[in-house]
Order: structure tokens, then C-alpha cells, then sequence
């Protein structure tokens, strides 16, 4: 493995940004979209051929490319690591940007914005790149920032629609919020271990742990703790974990290319990979785990309700993101850190597989996205039909599809955790089965089954959307069917290596890994087990209450209509975000405005000097009176003084 093989990865979708975003109308809209597609493609492939050589060739690669900075003992680079996590996250992110770059095509086709939003997600590719490629600190902040930056610019990318722009300001403030937290956690990484090389930290990672802190005085701190949960932070924000997960149903206000790329497969995984990578440290500190598993169990549950009562397509499908990074995020809580970057890859494939479906059938609606207003595509749309079934059985976690493996990992492996809060997160997962599938069939049975509620036009029925949208659905419904047969190796297995250090008492996974026969009896094991049979309950019931009996949901909503408020207001921290932070901070301005900038400022500074000038002019103006025994006089007090002053 060699350098010039990473920076071609690494380069080749920037180059393709670089073409379309500042050459677009030079080179037309074919070329625009042509030289993206190609700059993703080949980081696909070269992506596919570093898996190849990582997987099976046992190589790895860990060097400097470029010194940017060195401050004393501080050394600032761009370095690669690329072992078994960073290669499986390379080709993830590839192929699943390479399916949005084609889907594009057709999805943007009339949009005056083609050439940019093609350069936007090119751009987005190569910060995501950089992210999971680093080797240290300094670079992995970089391309945390940088994908943060680009998804500002994708989510309101029609910049025309207020509700946009409200949604890419939410987006940027409240990530911000997190990476405030990754940045501290960054910096204590630096305090402690001097160095900001993940080699050099995770080695000195049982000394950092042994030390402590004292914050506030005469209480000390597990300085391990402190670091990993402040990094944790940084995970919140970026993988929308509660509370600084609202950004994410808002940002549904993008075009739908950007809904796969940013909310399926990468930039809300960057969180997932982030705390995988410092399994090294995260291993050293129970309660940081205990932190990020109650987090990432209340995510799971309570944003997983919030799905059923959507009636907007594509915010179901994010609110199940929601959900679905809840789950990987318990796995990272209880040590099994392989089961939560297995559901990552595979939630990657199939979510990514839903959103742009969502998009296919919101082209044939003629951009309706209100699940009410839909039914009975399936006649009109096959292809779009067939690929969500398989997305949405994947999802459920159905036996035999990608889901069905990397759930139940998680939740076998949540059910074997001694730590503090792993009883509430196993209630949370197994419940959390039954709720993914009510909405998710909820969504399916509305949209493609059931009576038309369209309005009927002979000349604009719906119809199946063109190949270049249905070829990306049909190559992202291969994987969401075969990637989970990976299971023995990536979960049970020691695919990962020295990737991912688990400690022997967090081993969660190890009794499963002896009693693991393959992939068949792990099927027959699942057939028999409560999430299986809470998974079809949840599509029987949905079937029921959308197809059989409709008018139900709507007596259900009168009779509980308190709850129906709590779960439509969010349960209140959009209400407390925008009233709290939001209004204390319009507040706060405007304080500043009138004293610091009109009364301070304008009126003390600027107006006050003005005043001075005006008023010691209006006094010294009467010395100027015009008579000479005036000046006289002046001239022998002055005098006189000067004489007294030197004489005394």
C-alpha cells in the first residue's frame, strides 16, 4: 500500500469539486456531473482495492503525508491510517456517494443549481475522506469540521426557501454546540498526552487513566472520563444524539440526494467511527461507557415514537435514522464496538436504499411528500416498489436481510453487559424492534398499498422514475440483502484486528463468538427469540391499522390527543431550544444592541466624543476674544506662573 494509491482517493473527489464547482458553466452541465461521477468512481474502486489489501493481504498503513506546523514538541500533519475500520468506512462512504452522484442526475436534472450541487457533494466526499482517513487529532477535526461546513451548504442549497435556511442555521449552531465539547476533549488529549498522533495518545492511554482533575474544588475527576465523554459530546452533536439531535428531522428541507449521503451513511456515522476508533481510550472509563450507552438507549426509544405520528415521507425515514444511529450508539456503549460499526455499514446500504426511494416516489407525486395524500404505487412503480420493501424488511430487521444480523448483534450484546444503565438499554433496543416496525410498514403500507388519495390526472399519473434513479436502488438493494452474511468475520470474528481494543471484562461479544455456528443457525436462533416476534407484530399491527381498519389511528389520536401533543411538539426541546437558546440569545443581542451599541458605543464613545469637542470648543472659543489687553493679560499670567513654577 502506498501513498500515492491514498491521495489519489482522497483527491479524486476534490478535483471533481473543484471542476464543477468553479468550471461548471465552462464546461457544461454533462461535464459537471460527469467529472463528480468519475472522481467518486475512482475513489471507489481504489477504495475497493485497499479493502482487498487490508482484508486479505494483511497490509496496513500508518505515515505522515505533509508537516504543516511544528510548535516545539507539537507536530501539526496530514497523516493516513488506514487499517481494517478505516478501509470498510472507505468503501462505505464511496459507494454509497457514488449511488447519490448518479441518482443525482435525474433527481436534479431541472435544477439551475446542477453544477454546484454536484461540486457540494463531491466536496462533502472528500471531507468525509479525510475524517475517517486520519491518523491524528489535528486532521480528524478537519474533516469533522469541513463535512459540518458542507452539510450547512447542502441542507439549504435552495437558499430561495426560508424553511432551508432556517434548517442549515439549526444544522451549523447546534453542531457547533458539540464540537465546542470534541474541541475541549481534543485539547485535554493534548494536555495529557502531549502529542495528538492516535498512536502516541492510545499508548499512553493507562497512565492518562490513572490521573485525576479537580474541576471544582475539593471534587476530582477521572481525567480518562472527562476526555472521553467531551469527545462523546462532539459524537452527540455530529451523529444527533438527544438533546442535540433536533437538527436532523429539519434538515429533510434538502434536496433528497443529500438525505442518503449525509443523514444515511456518512456524516451522522462520523460520530459511530469516531468513538470506535478511541475504543482505545473509551476502554479505560465505565462511566463514559455508561454515558454513552443511557444516551444512546433513550435516542433509540423515544425518536423511534416520534416516527409514528409523521406524516411527511422523509422525515419518517429520519426520525428512523434517528433511532438507527441509537442503536449503534448503545453497541459503542457496551463495548461492542464491532456490532455498532457492522449495523453502521449495514444501516448505511438500506437507509440510503429508503431515502432514495423516498425521493423516486416524491418525483412521481410531483413533489408531494405527505404520506396521506399517496397510496397504491405499488402499480405505478415496481422497481421503486420491490427495492423499499427490501429496505424497509432490512430495516425491521426481517431474518436473512443485512438488518436482521446487526440489530440482533446489538441486542445480544446489550443483553450480556454488566455496566450501569445496560438493563434500561436492553429495555429500550427490544422495544425499540416493535416501534421501527410499526412506523416502517406504517410508511410502506400508506405510500405503495391501499387506495389511491391522489388526485387522478390522465396526462401526470405517476410513473416508474428513469434508470439512472432506479439503477443506484437497485445496486444499494444488493448489499442491504448480503452485507449482514459478513456477520462471522466483522462481529465475531477478527476482521478488525488491532482496530478496535476491547478490554476483557467489556467483552460482550466473546460468549456469543463461541457459541456462533454460522450464519444459519444464527437465523434459526433469531426465529425463536422476543425481538423476531416483536419485529412482525409491529408490521401485523401496522397492517391492521392503516389497511384494515384506517379509521382507528384517527380515534386512537381523539382519545389520546395529550399524547399525541407531546409526541408532535417533540417533547418539547424544539419549544425549549427556540424559546430558551434561541430567544435568550435574540434577547441577549438586543440587550447589547441598546447599551452596549446605542448607549455605549454610539451614544458614550462616538456621539460623546463628538459632544466633548462641541462643548470644550464652546469654552475655548470665548478666549478668542479679538482684543489685544485680552491676549496682554494671558501673556503675564502665563508668565507669572511659569516664573513661580521654576522659581519654587
Amino acid at each position: 500500500m502506498n501513498q500515492t494509491l491514498l491521495l489519489s482517493i482522497v483527491l479524486a473527489p476534490l478535483f471533481g469539486s473543484i471542476i464543477a464547482g468553479l468550471f461548471g458553466n465552462q464546461v457544461g452541465r454533462v461535464w459537471a456531473h460527469r467529472v463528480a461521477v468519475y472522481g467518486v468512481g475512482i475513489a471507489f474502486v481504489l477504495s475497493v482495492w485497499v479493502l482487498k489489501l487490508v482484508a486479505i493481504d494483511g497490509e496496513t498503513y500508518n505515515q505522515q503525508v505533509y508537516q504543516w506546523l511544528q510548535s516545539g514538541s507539537l507536530s501539526l500533519e496530514v497523516g493516513f491510517m488506514v487499517d481494517a475500520l478505516t478501509a470498510m468506512m472507505m468503501v462505505v462512504v464511496t459507494f454509497v456517494s457514488l449511488m447519490v452522484h448518479i441518482y443525482t442526475i435525474g433527481y436534479m436534472q431541472d435544477d439551475d443549481g446542477y453544477a454546484r450541487f454536484f461540486s457540494y457533494i463531491s466536496l462533502f466526499t472528500f471531507s468525509m475522506l479525510m475524517l475517517v482517513m486520519a491518523n491524528n487529532f489535528m486532521q480528524l477535526f478537519f474533516g469533522w469540521e469541513a463535512v459540518g461546513l458542507v452539510s450547512y451548504l447542502l441542507i439549504g442549497f435552495w437558499y430561495k426557501k426560508p424553511t432551508a435556511i432556517f434548517a442549515n442555521l439549526k444544522a451549523f449552531l447546534v453542531n457547533r454546540v458539540g464540537d465546542f465539547g470534541f474541541l475541549l476533549g481534543i485539547a485535554g488529549v493534548l494536555m495529557y498526552a502531549g502529542s495528538l498522533d492516535y498512536v502516541e495518545v492510545f499508548a499512553q492511554a493507562p497512565a492518562i487513566s490513572e490521573q485525576s482533575i479537580a474541576i471544582f474544588a475539593g471534587h476530582d475527576w477521572s481525567v480518562m472520563s472527562l476526555i472521553c465523554i467531551l469527545l462523546f459530546i462532539g459524537a452527540m452533536g455530529k451523529s444527533a444524539q438527544v438533546p442535540l439531535h433536533v437538527w436532523l428531522p429539519n434538515s429533510m428541507e434538502g434536496p433528497t440526494p443529500i438525505s442518503a449521503l449525509i443523514h444515511a451513511a456518512t456524516m451522522v456515522t462520523a460520530g459511530i467511527f469516531m468513538v470506535t476508533r478511541m475504543s482505545p481510550l473509551f476502554e479505560f472509563s465505565e462511566t463514559a461507557l455508561s454515558f454513552v450507552l443511557v444516551i444512546g438507549s433513550i435516542t433509540a426509544l423515544f425518536m423511534g415514537f416520534l416516527g409514528l405520528i409523521q406524516n411527511d415521507i422523509k422525515r419518517v425515514i429520519a426520525y428512523s435514522t434517528l433511532s438507527q444511529l441509537g442503536y449503534m450508539t448503545v453497541a459503542l456503549g457496551a463495548s461492542a464496538y464491532s456490532a455498532g460499526v457492522f449495523h453502521l455499514m449495514t444501516h448505511a446500504f438500506f437507509k440510503a436504499l429508503l431515502f432514495l426511494g423516498a425521493g423516486s416516489v416524491i418525483m412521481a407525486m410531483h413533489h408531494e411528500q405527505d404520506i396521506r395524500k399517496m397510496g397504491g404505487l405499488k402499480k405505478y412503480m415496481p422497481i421503486t416498489y420491490w427495492t423499499a420493501l427490501i429496505g424497509s424488511l432490512a430495516l425491521i430487521g426481517f431474518p436473512g436481510l443485512s438488518g436482521f444480523f446487526s440489530k440482533d448483534s446489538i441486542i445480544e450484546a446489550v443483553h450480556a453487559s454488566e455496566i450501569a444503565g445496560s438493563n434500561f438499554a436492553y429495555f429500550a433496543v427490544v422495544v425499540g424492534v416493535f416501534v421501527t416496525a410499526l412506523y416502517s410498514f406504517r410508511l410502506f403500507f400508506l405510500v405503495f398499498h391501499g387506495k389511491e388519495r391522489f388526485k387522478i390526472d390522465g396526462h401526470h399519473l405517476p410513473h416508474e422514475s428513469p434508470a439512472v434513479v432506479t439503477v443506484p436502488l437497485i445496486l444499494l438493494a444488493i448489499p442491504s440483502v448480503i452485507s449482514g452474511y459478513l456477520i462471522g468475520s466483522m462481529v465475531f470474528g477478527d476482521f478488525f484486528g488491532n482496530a478496535i481494543v476491547v478490554h476483557a471484562n467489556h467483552d460482550v461479544l466473546a460468549e456469543h463468538a463461541e457459541s456462533y455456528h454460522g450464519v444459519l443457525s444464527f437465523m434459526l436462533h433469531g426465529l425463536t427469540a422476543l425481538p423476531f416476534w416483536l419485529a412482525m407484530a409491529g408490521v401485523a399491527t401496522a397492517y391492521y391499522l392503516y389497511m384494515m381498519r384506517p379509521d382507528i389511528p384517527t380515534k386512537l389520536q381523539q382519545r389520546f390527543n395529550w399524547l399525541f401533543r407531546i409526541l408532535d411538539n417533540k417533547y418539547g426541546f424544539d419549544s425549549f431550544n427556540q424559546t430558551v437558546f434561541a430567544g435568550g440569545a435574540r434577547s441577549f443581542g438586543h440587550l447589547l444592541w441598546q447599551v452596549g451599541d446605542r448607549l455605549l458605543i454610539d451614544g458614550f464613545i462616538v456621539n460623546g466624543a463628538a459632544k466633548t469637542v462641541g462643548f470644550t470648543s464652546k469654552v475655548v472659543r470665548h478666549v478668542q476674544s479679538g482684543y489685544l489687553y485680552h491676549y496682554a493679560f494671558a501673556m503675564i499670567i502665563g508668565l507669572y506662573l511659569l516664573l513661580t513654577f521654576f522659581v519654587a
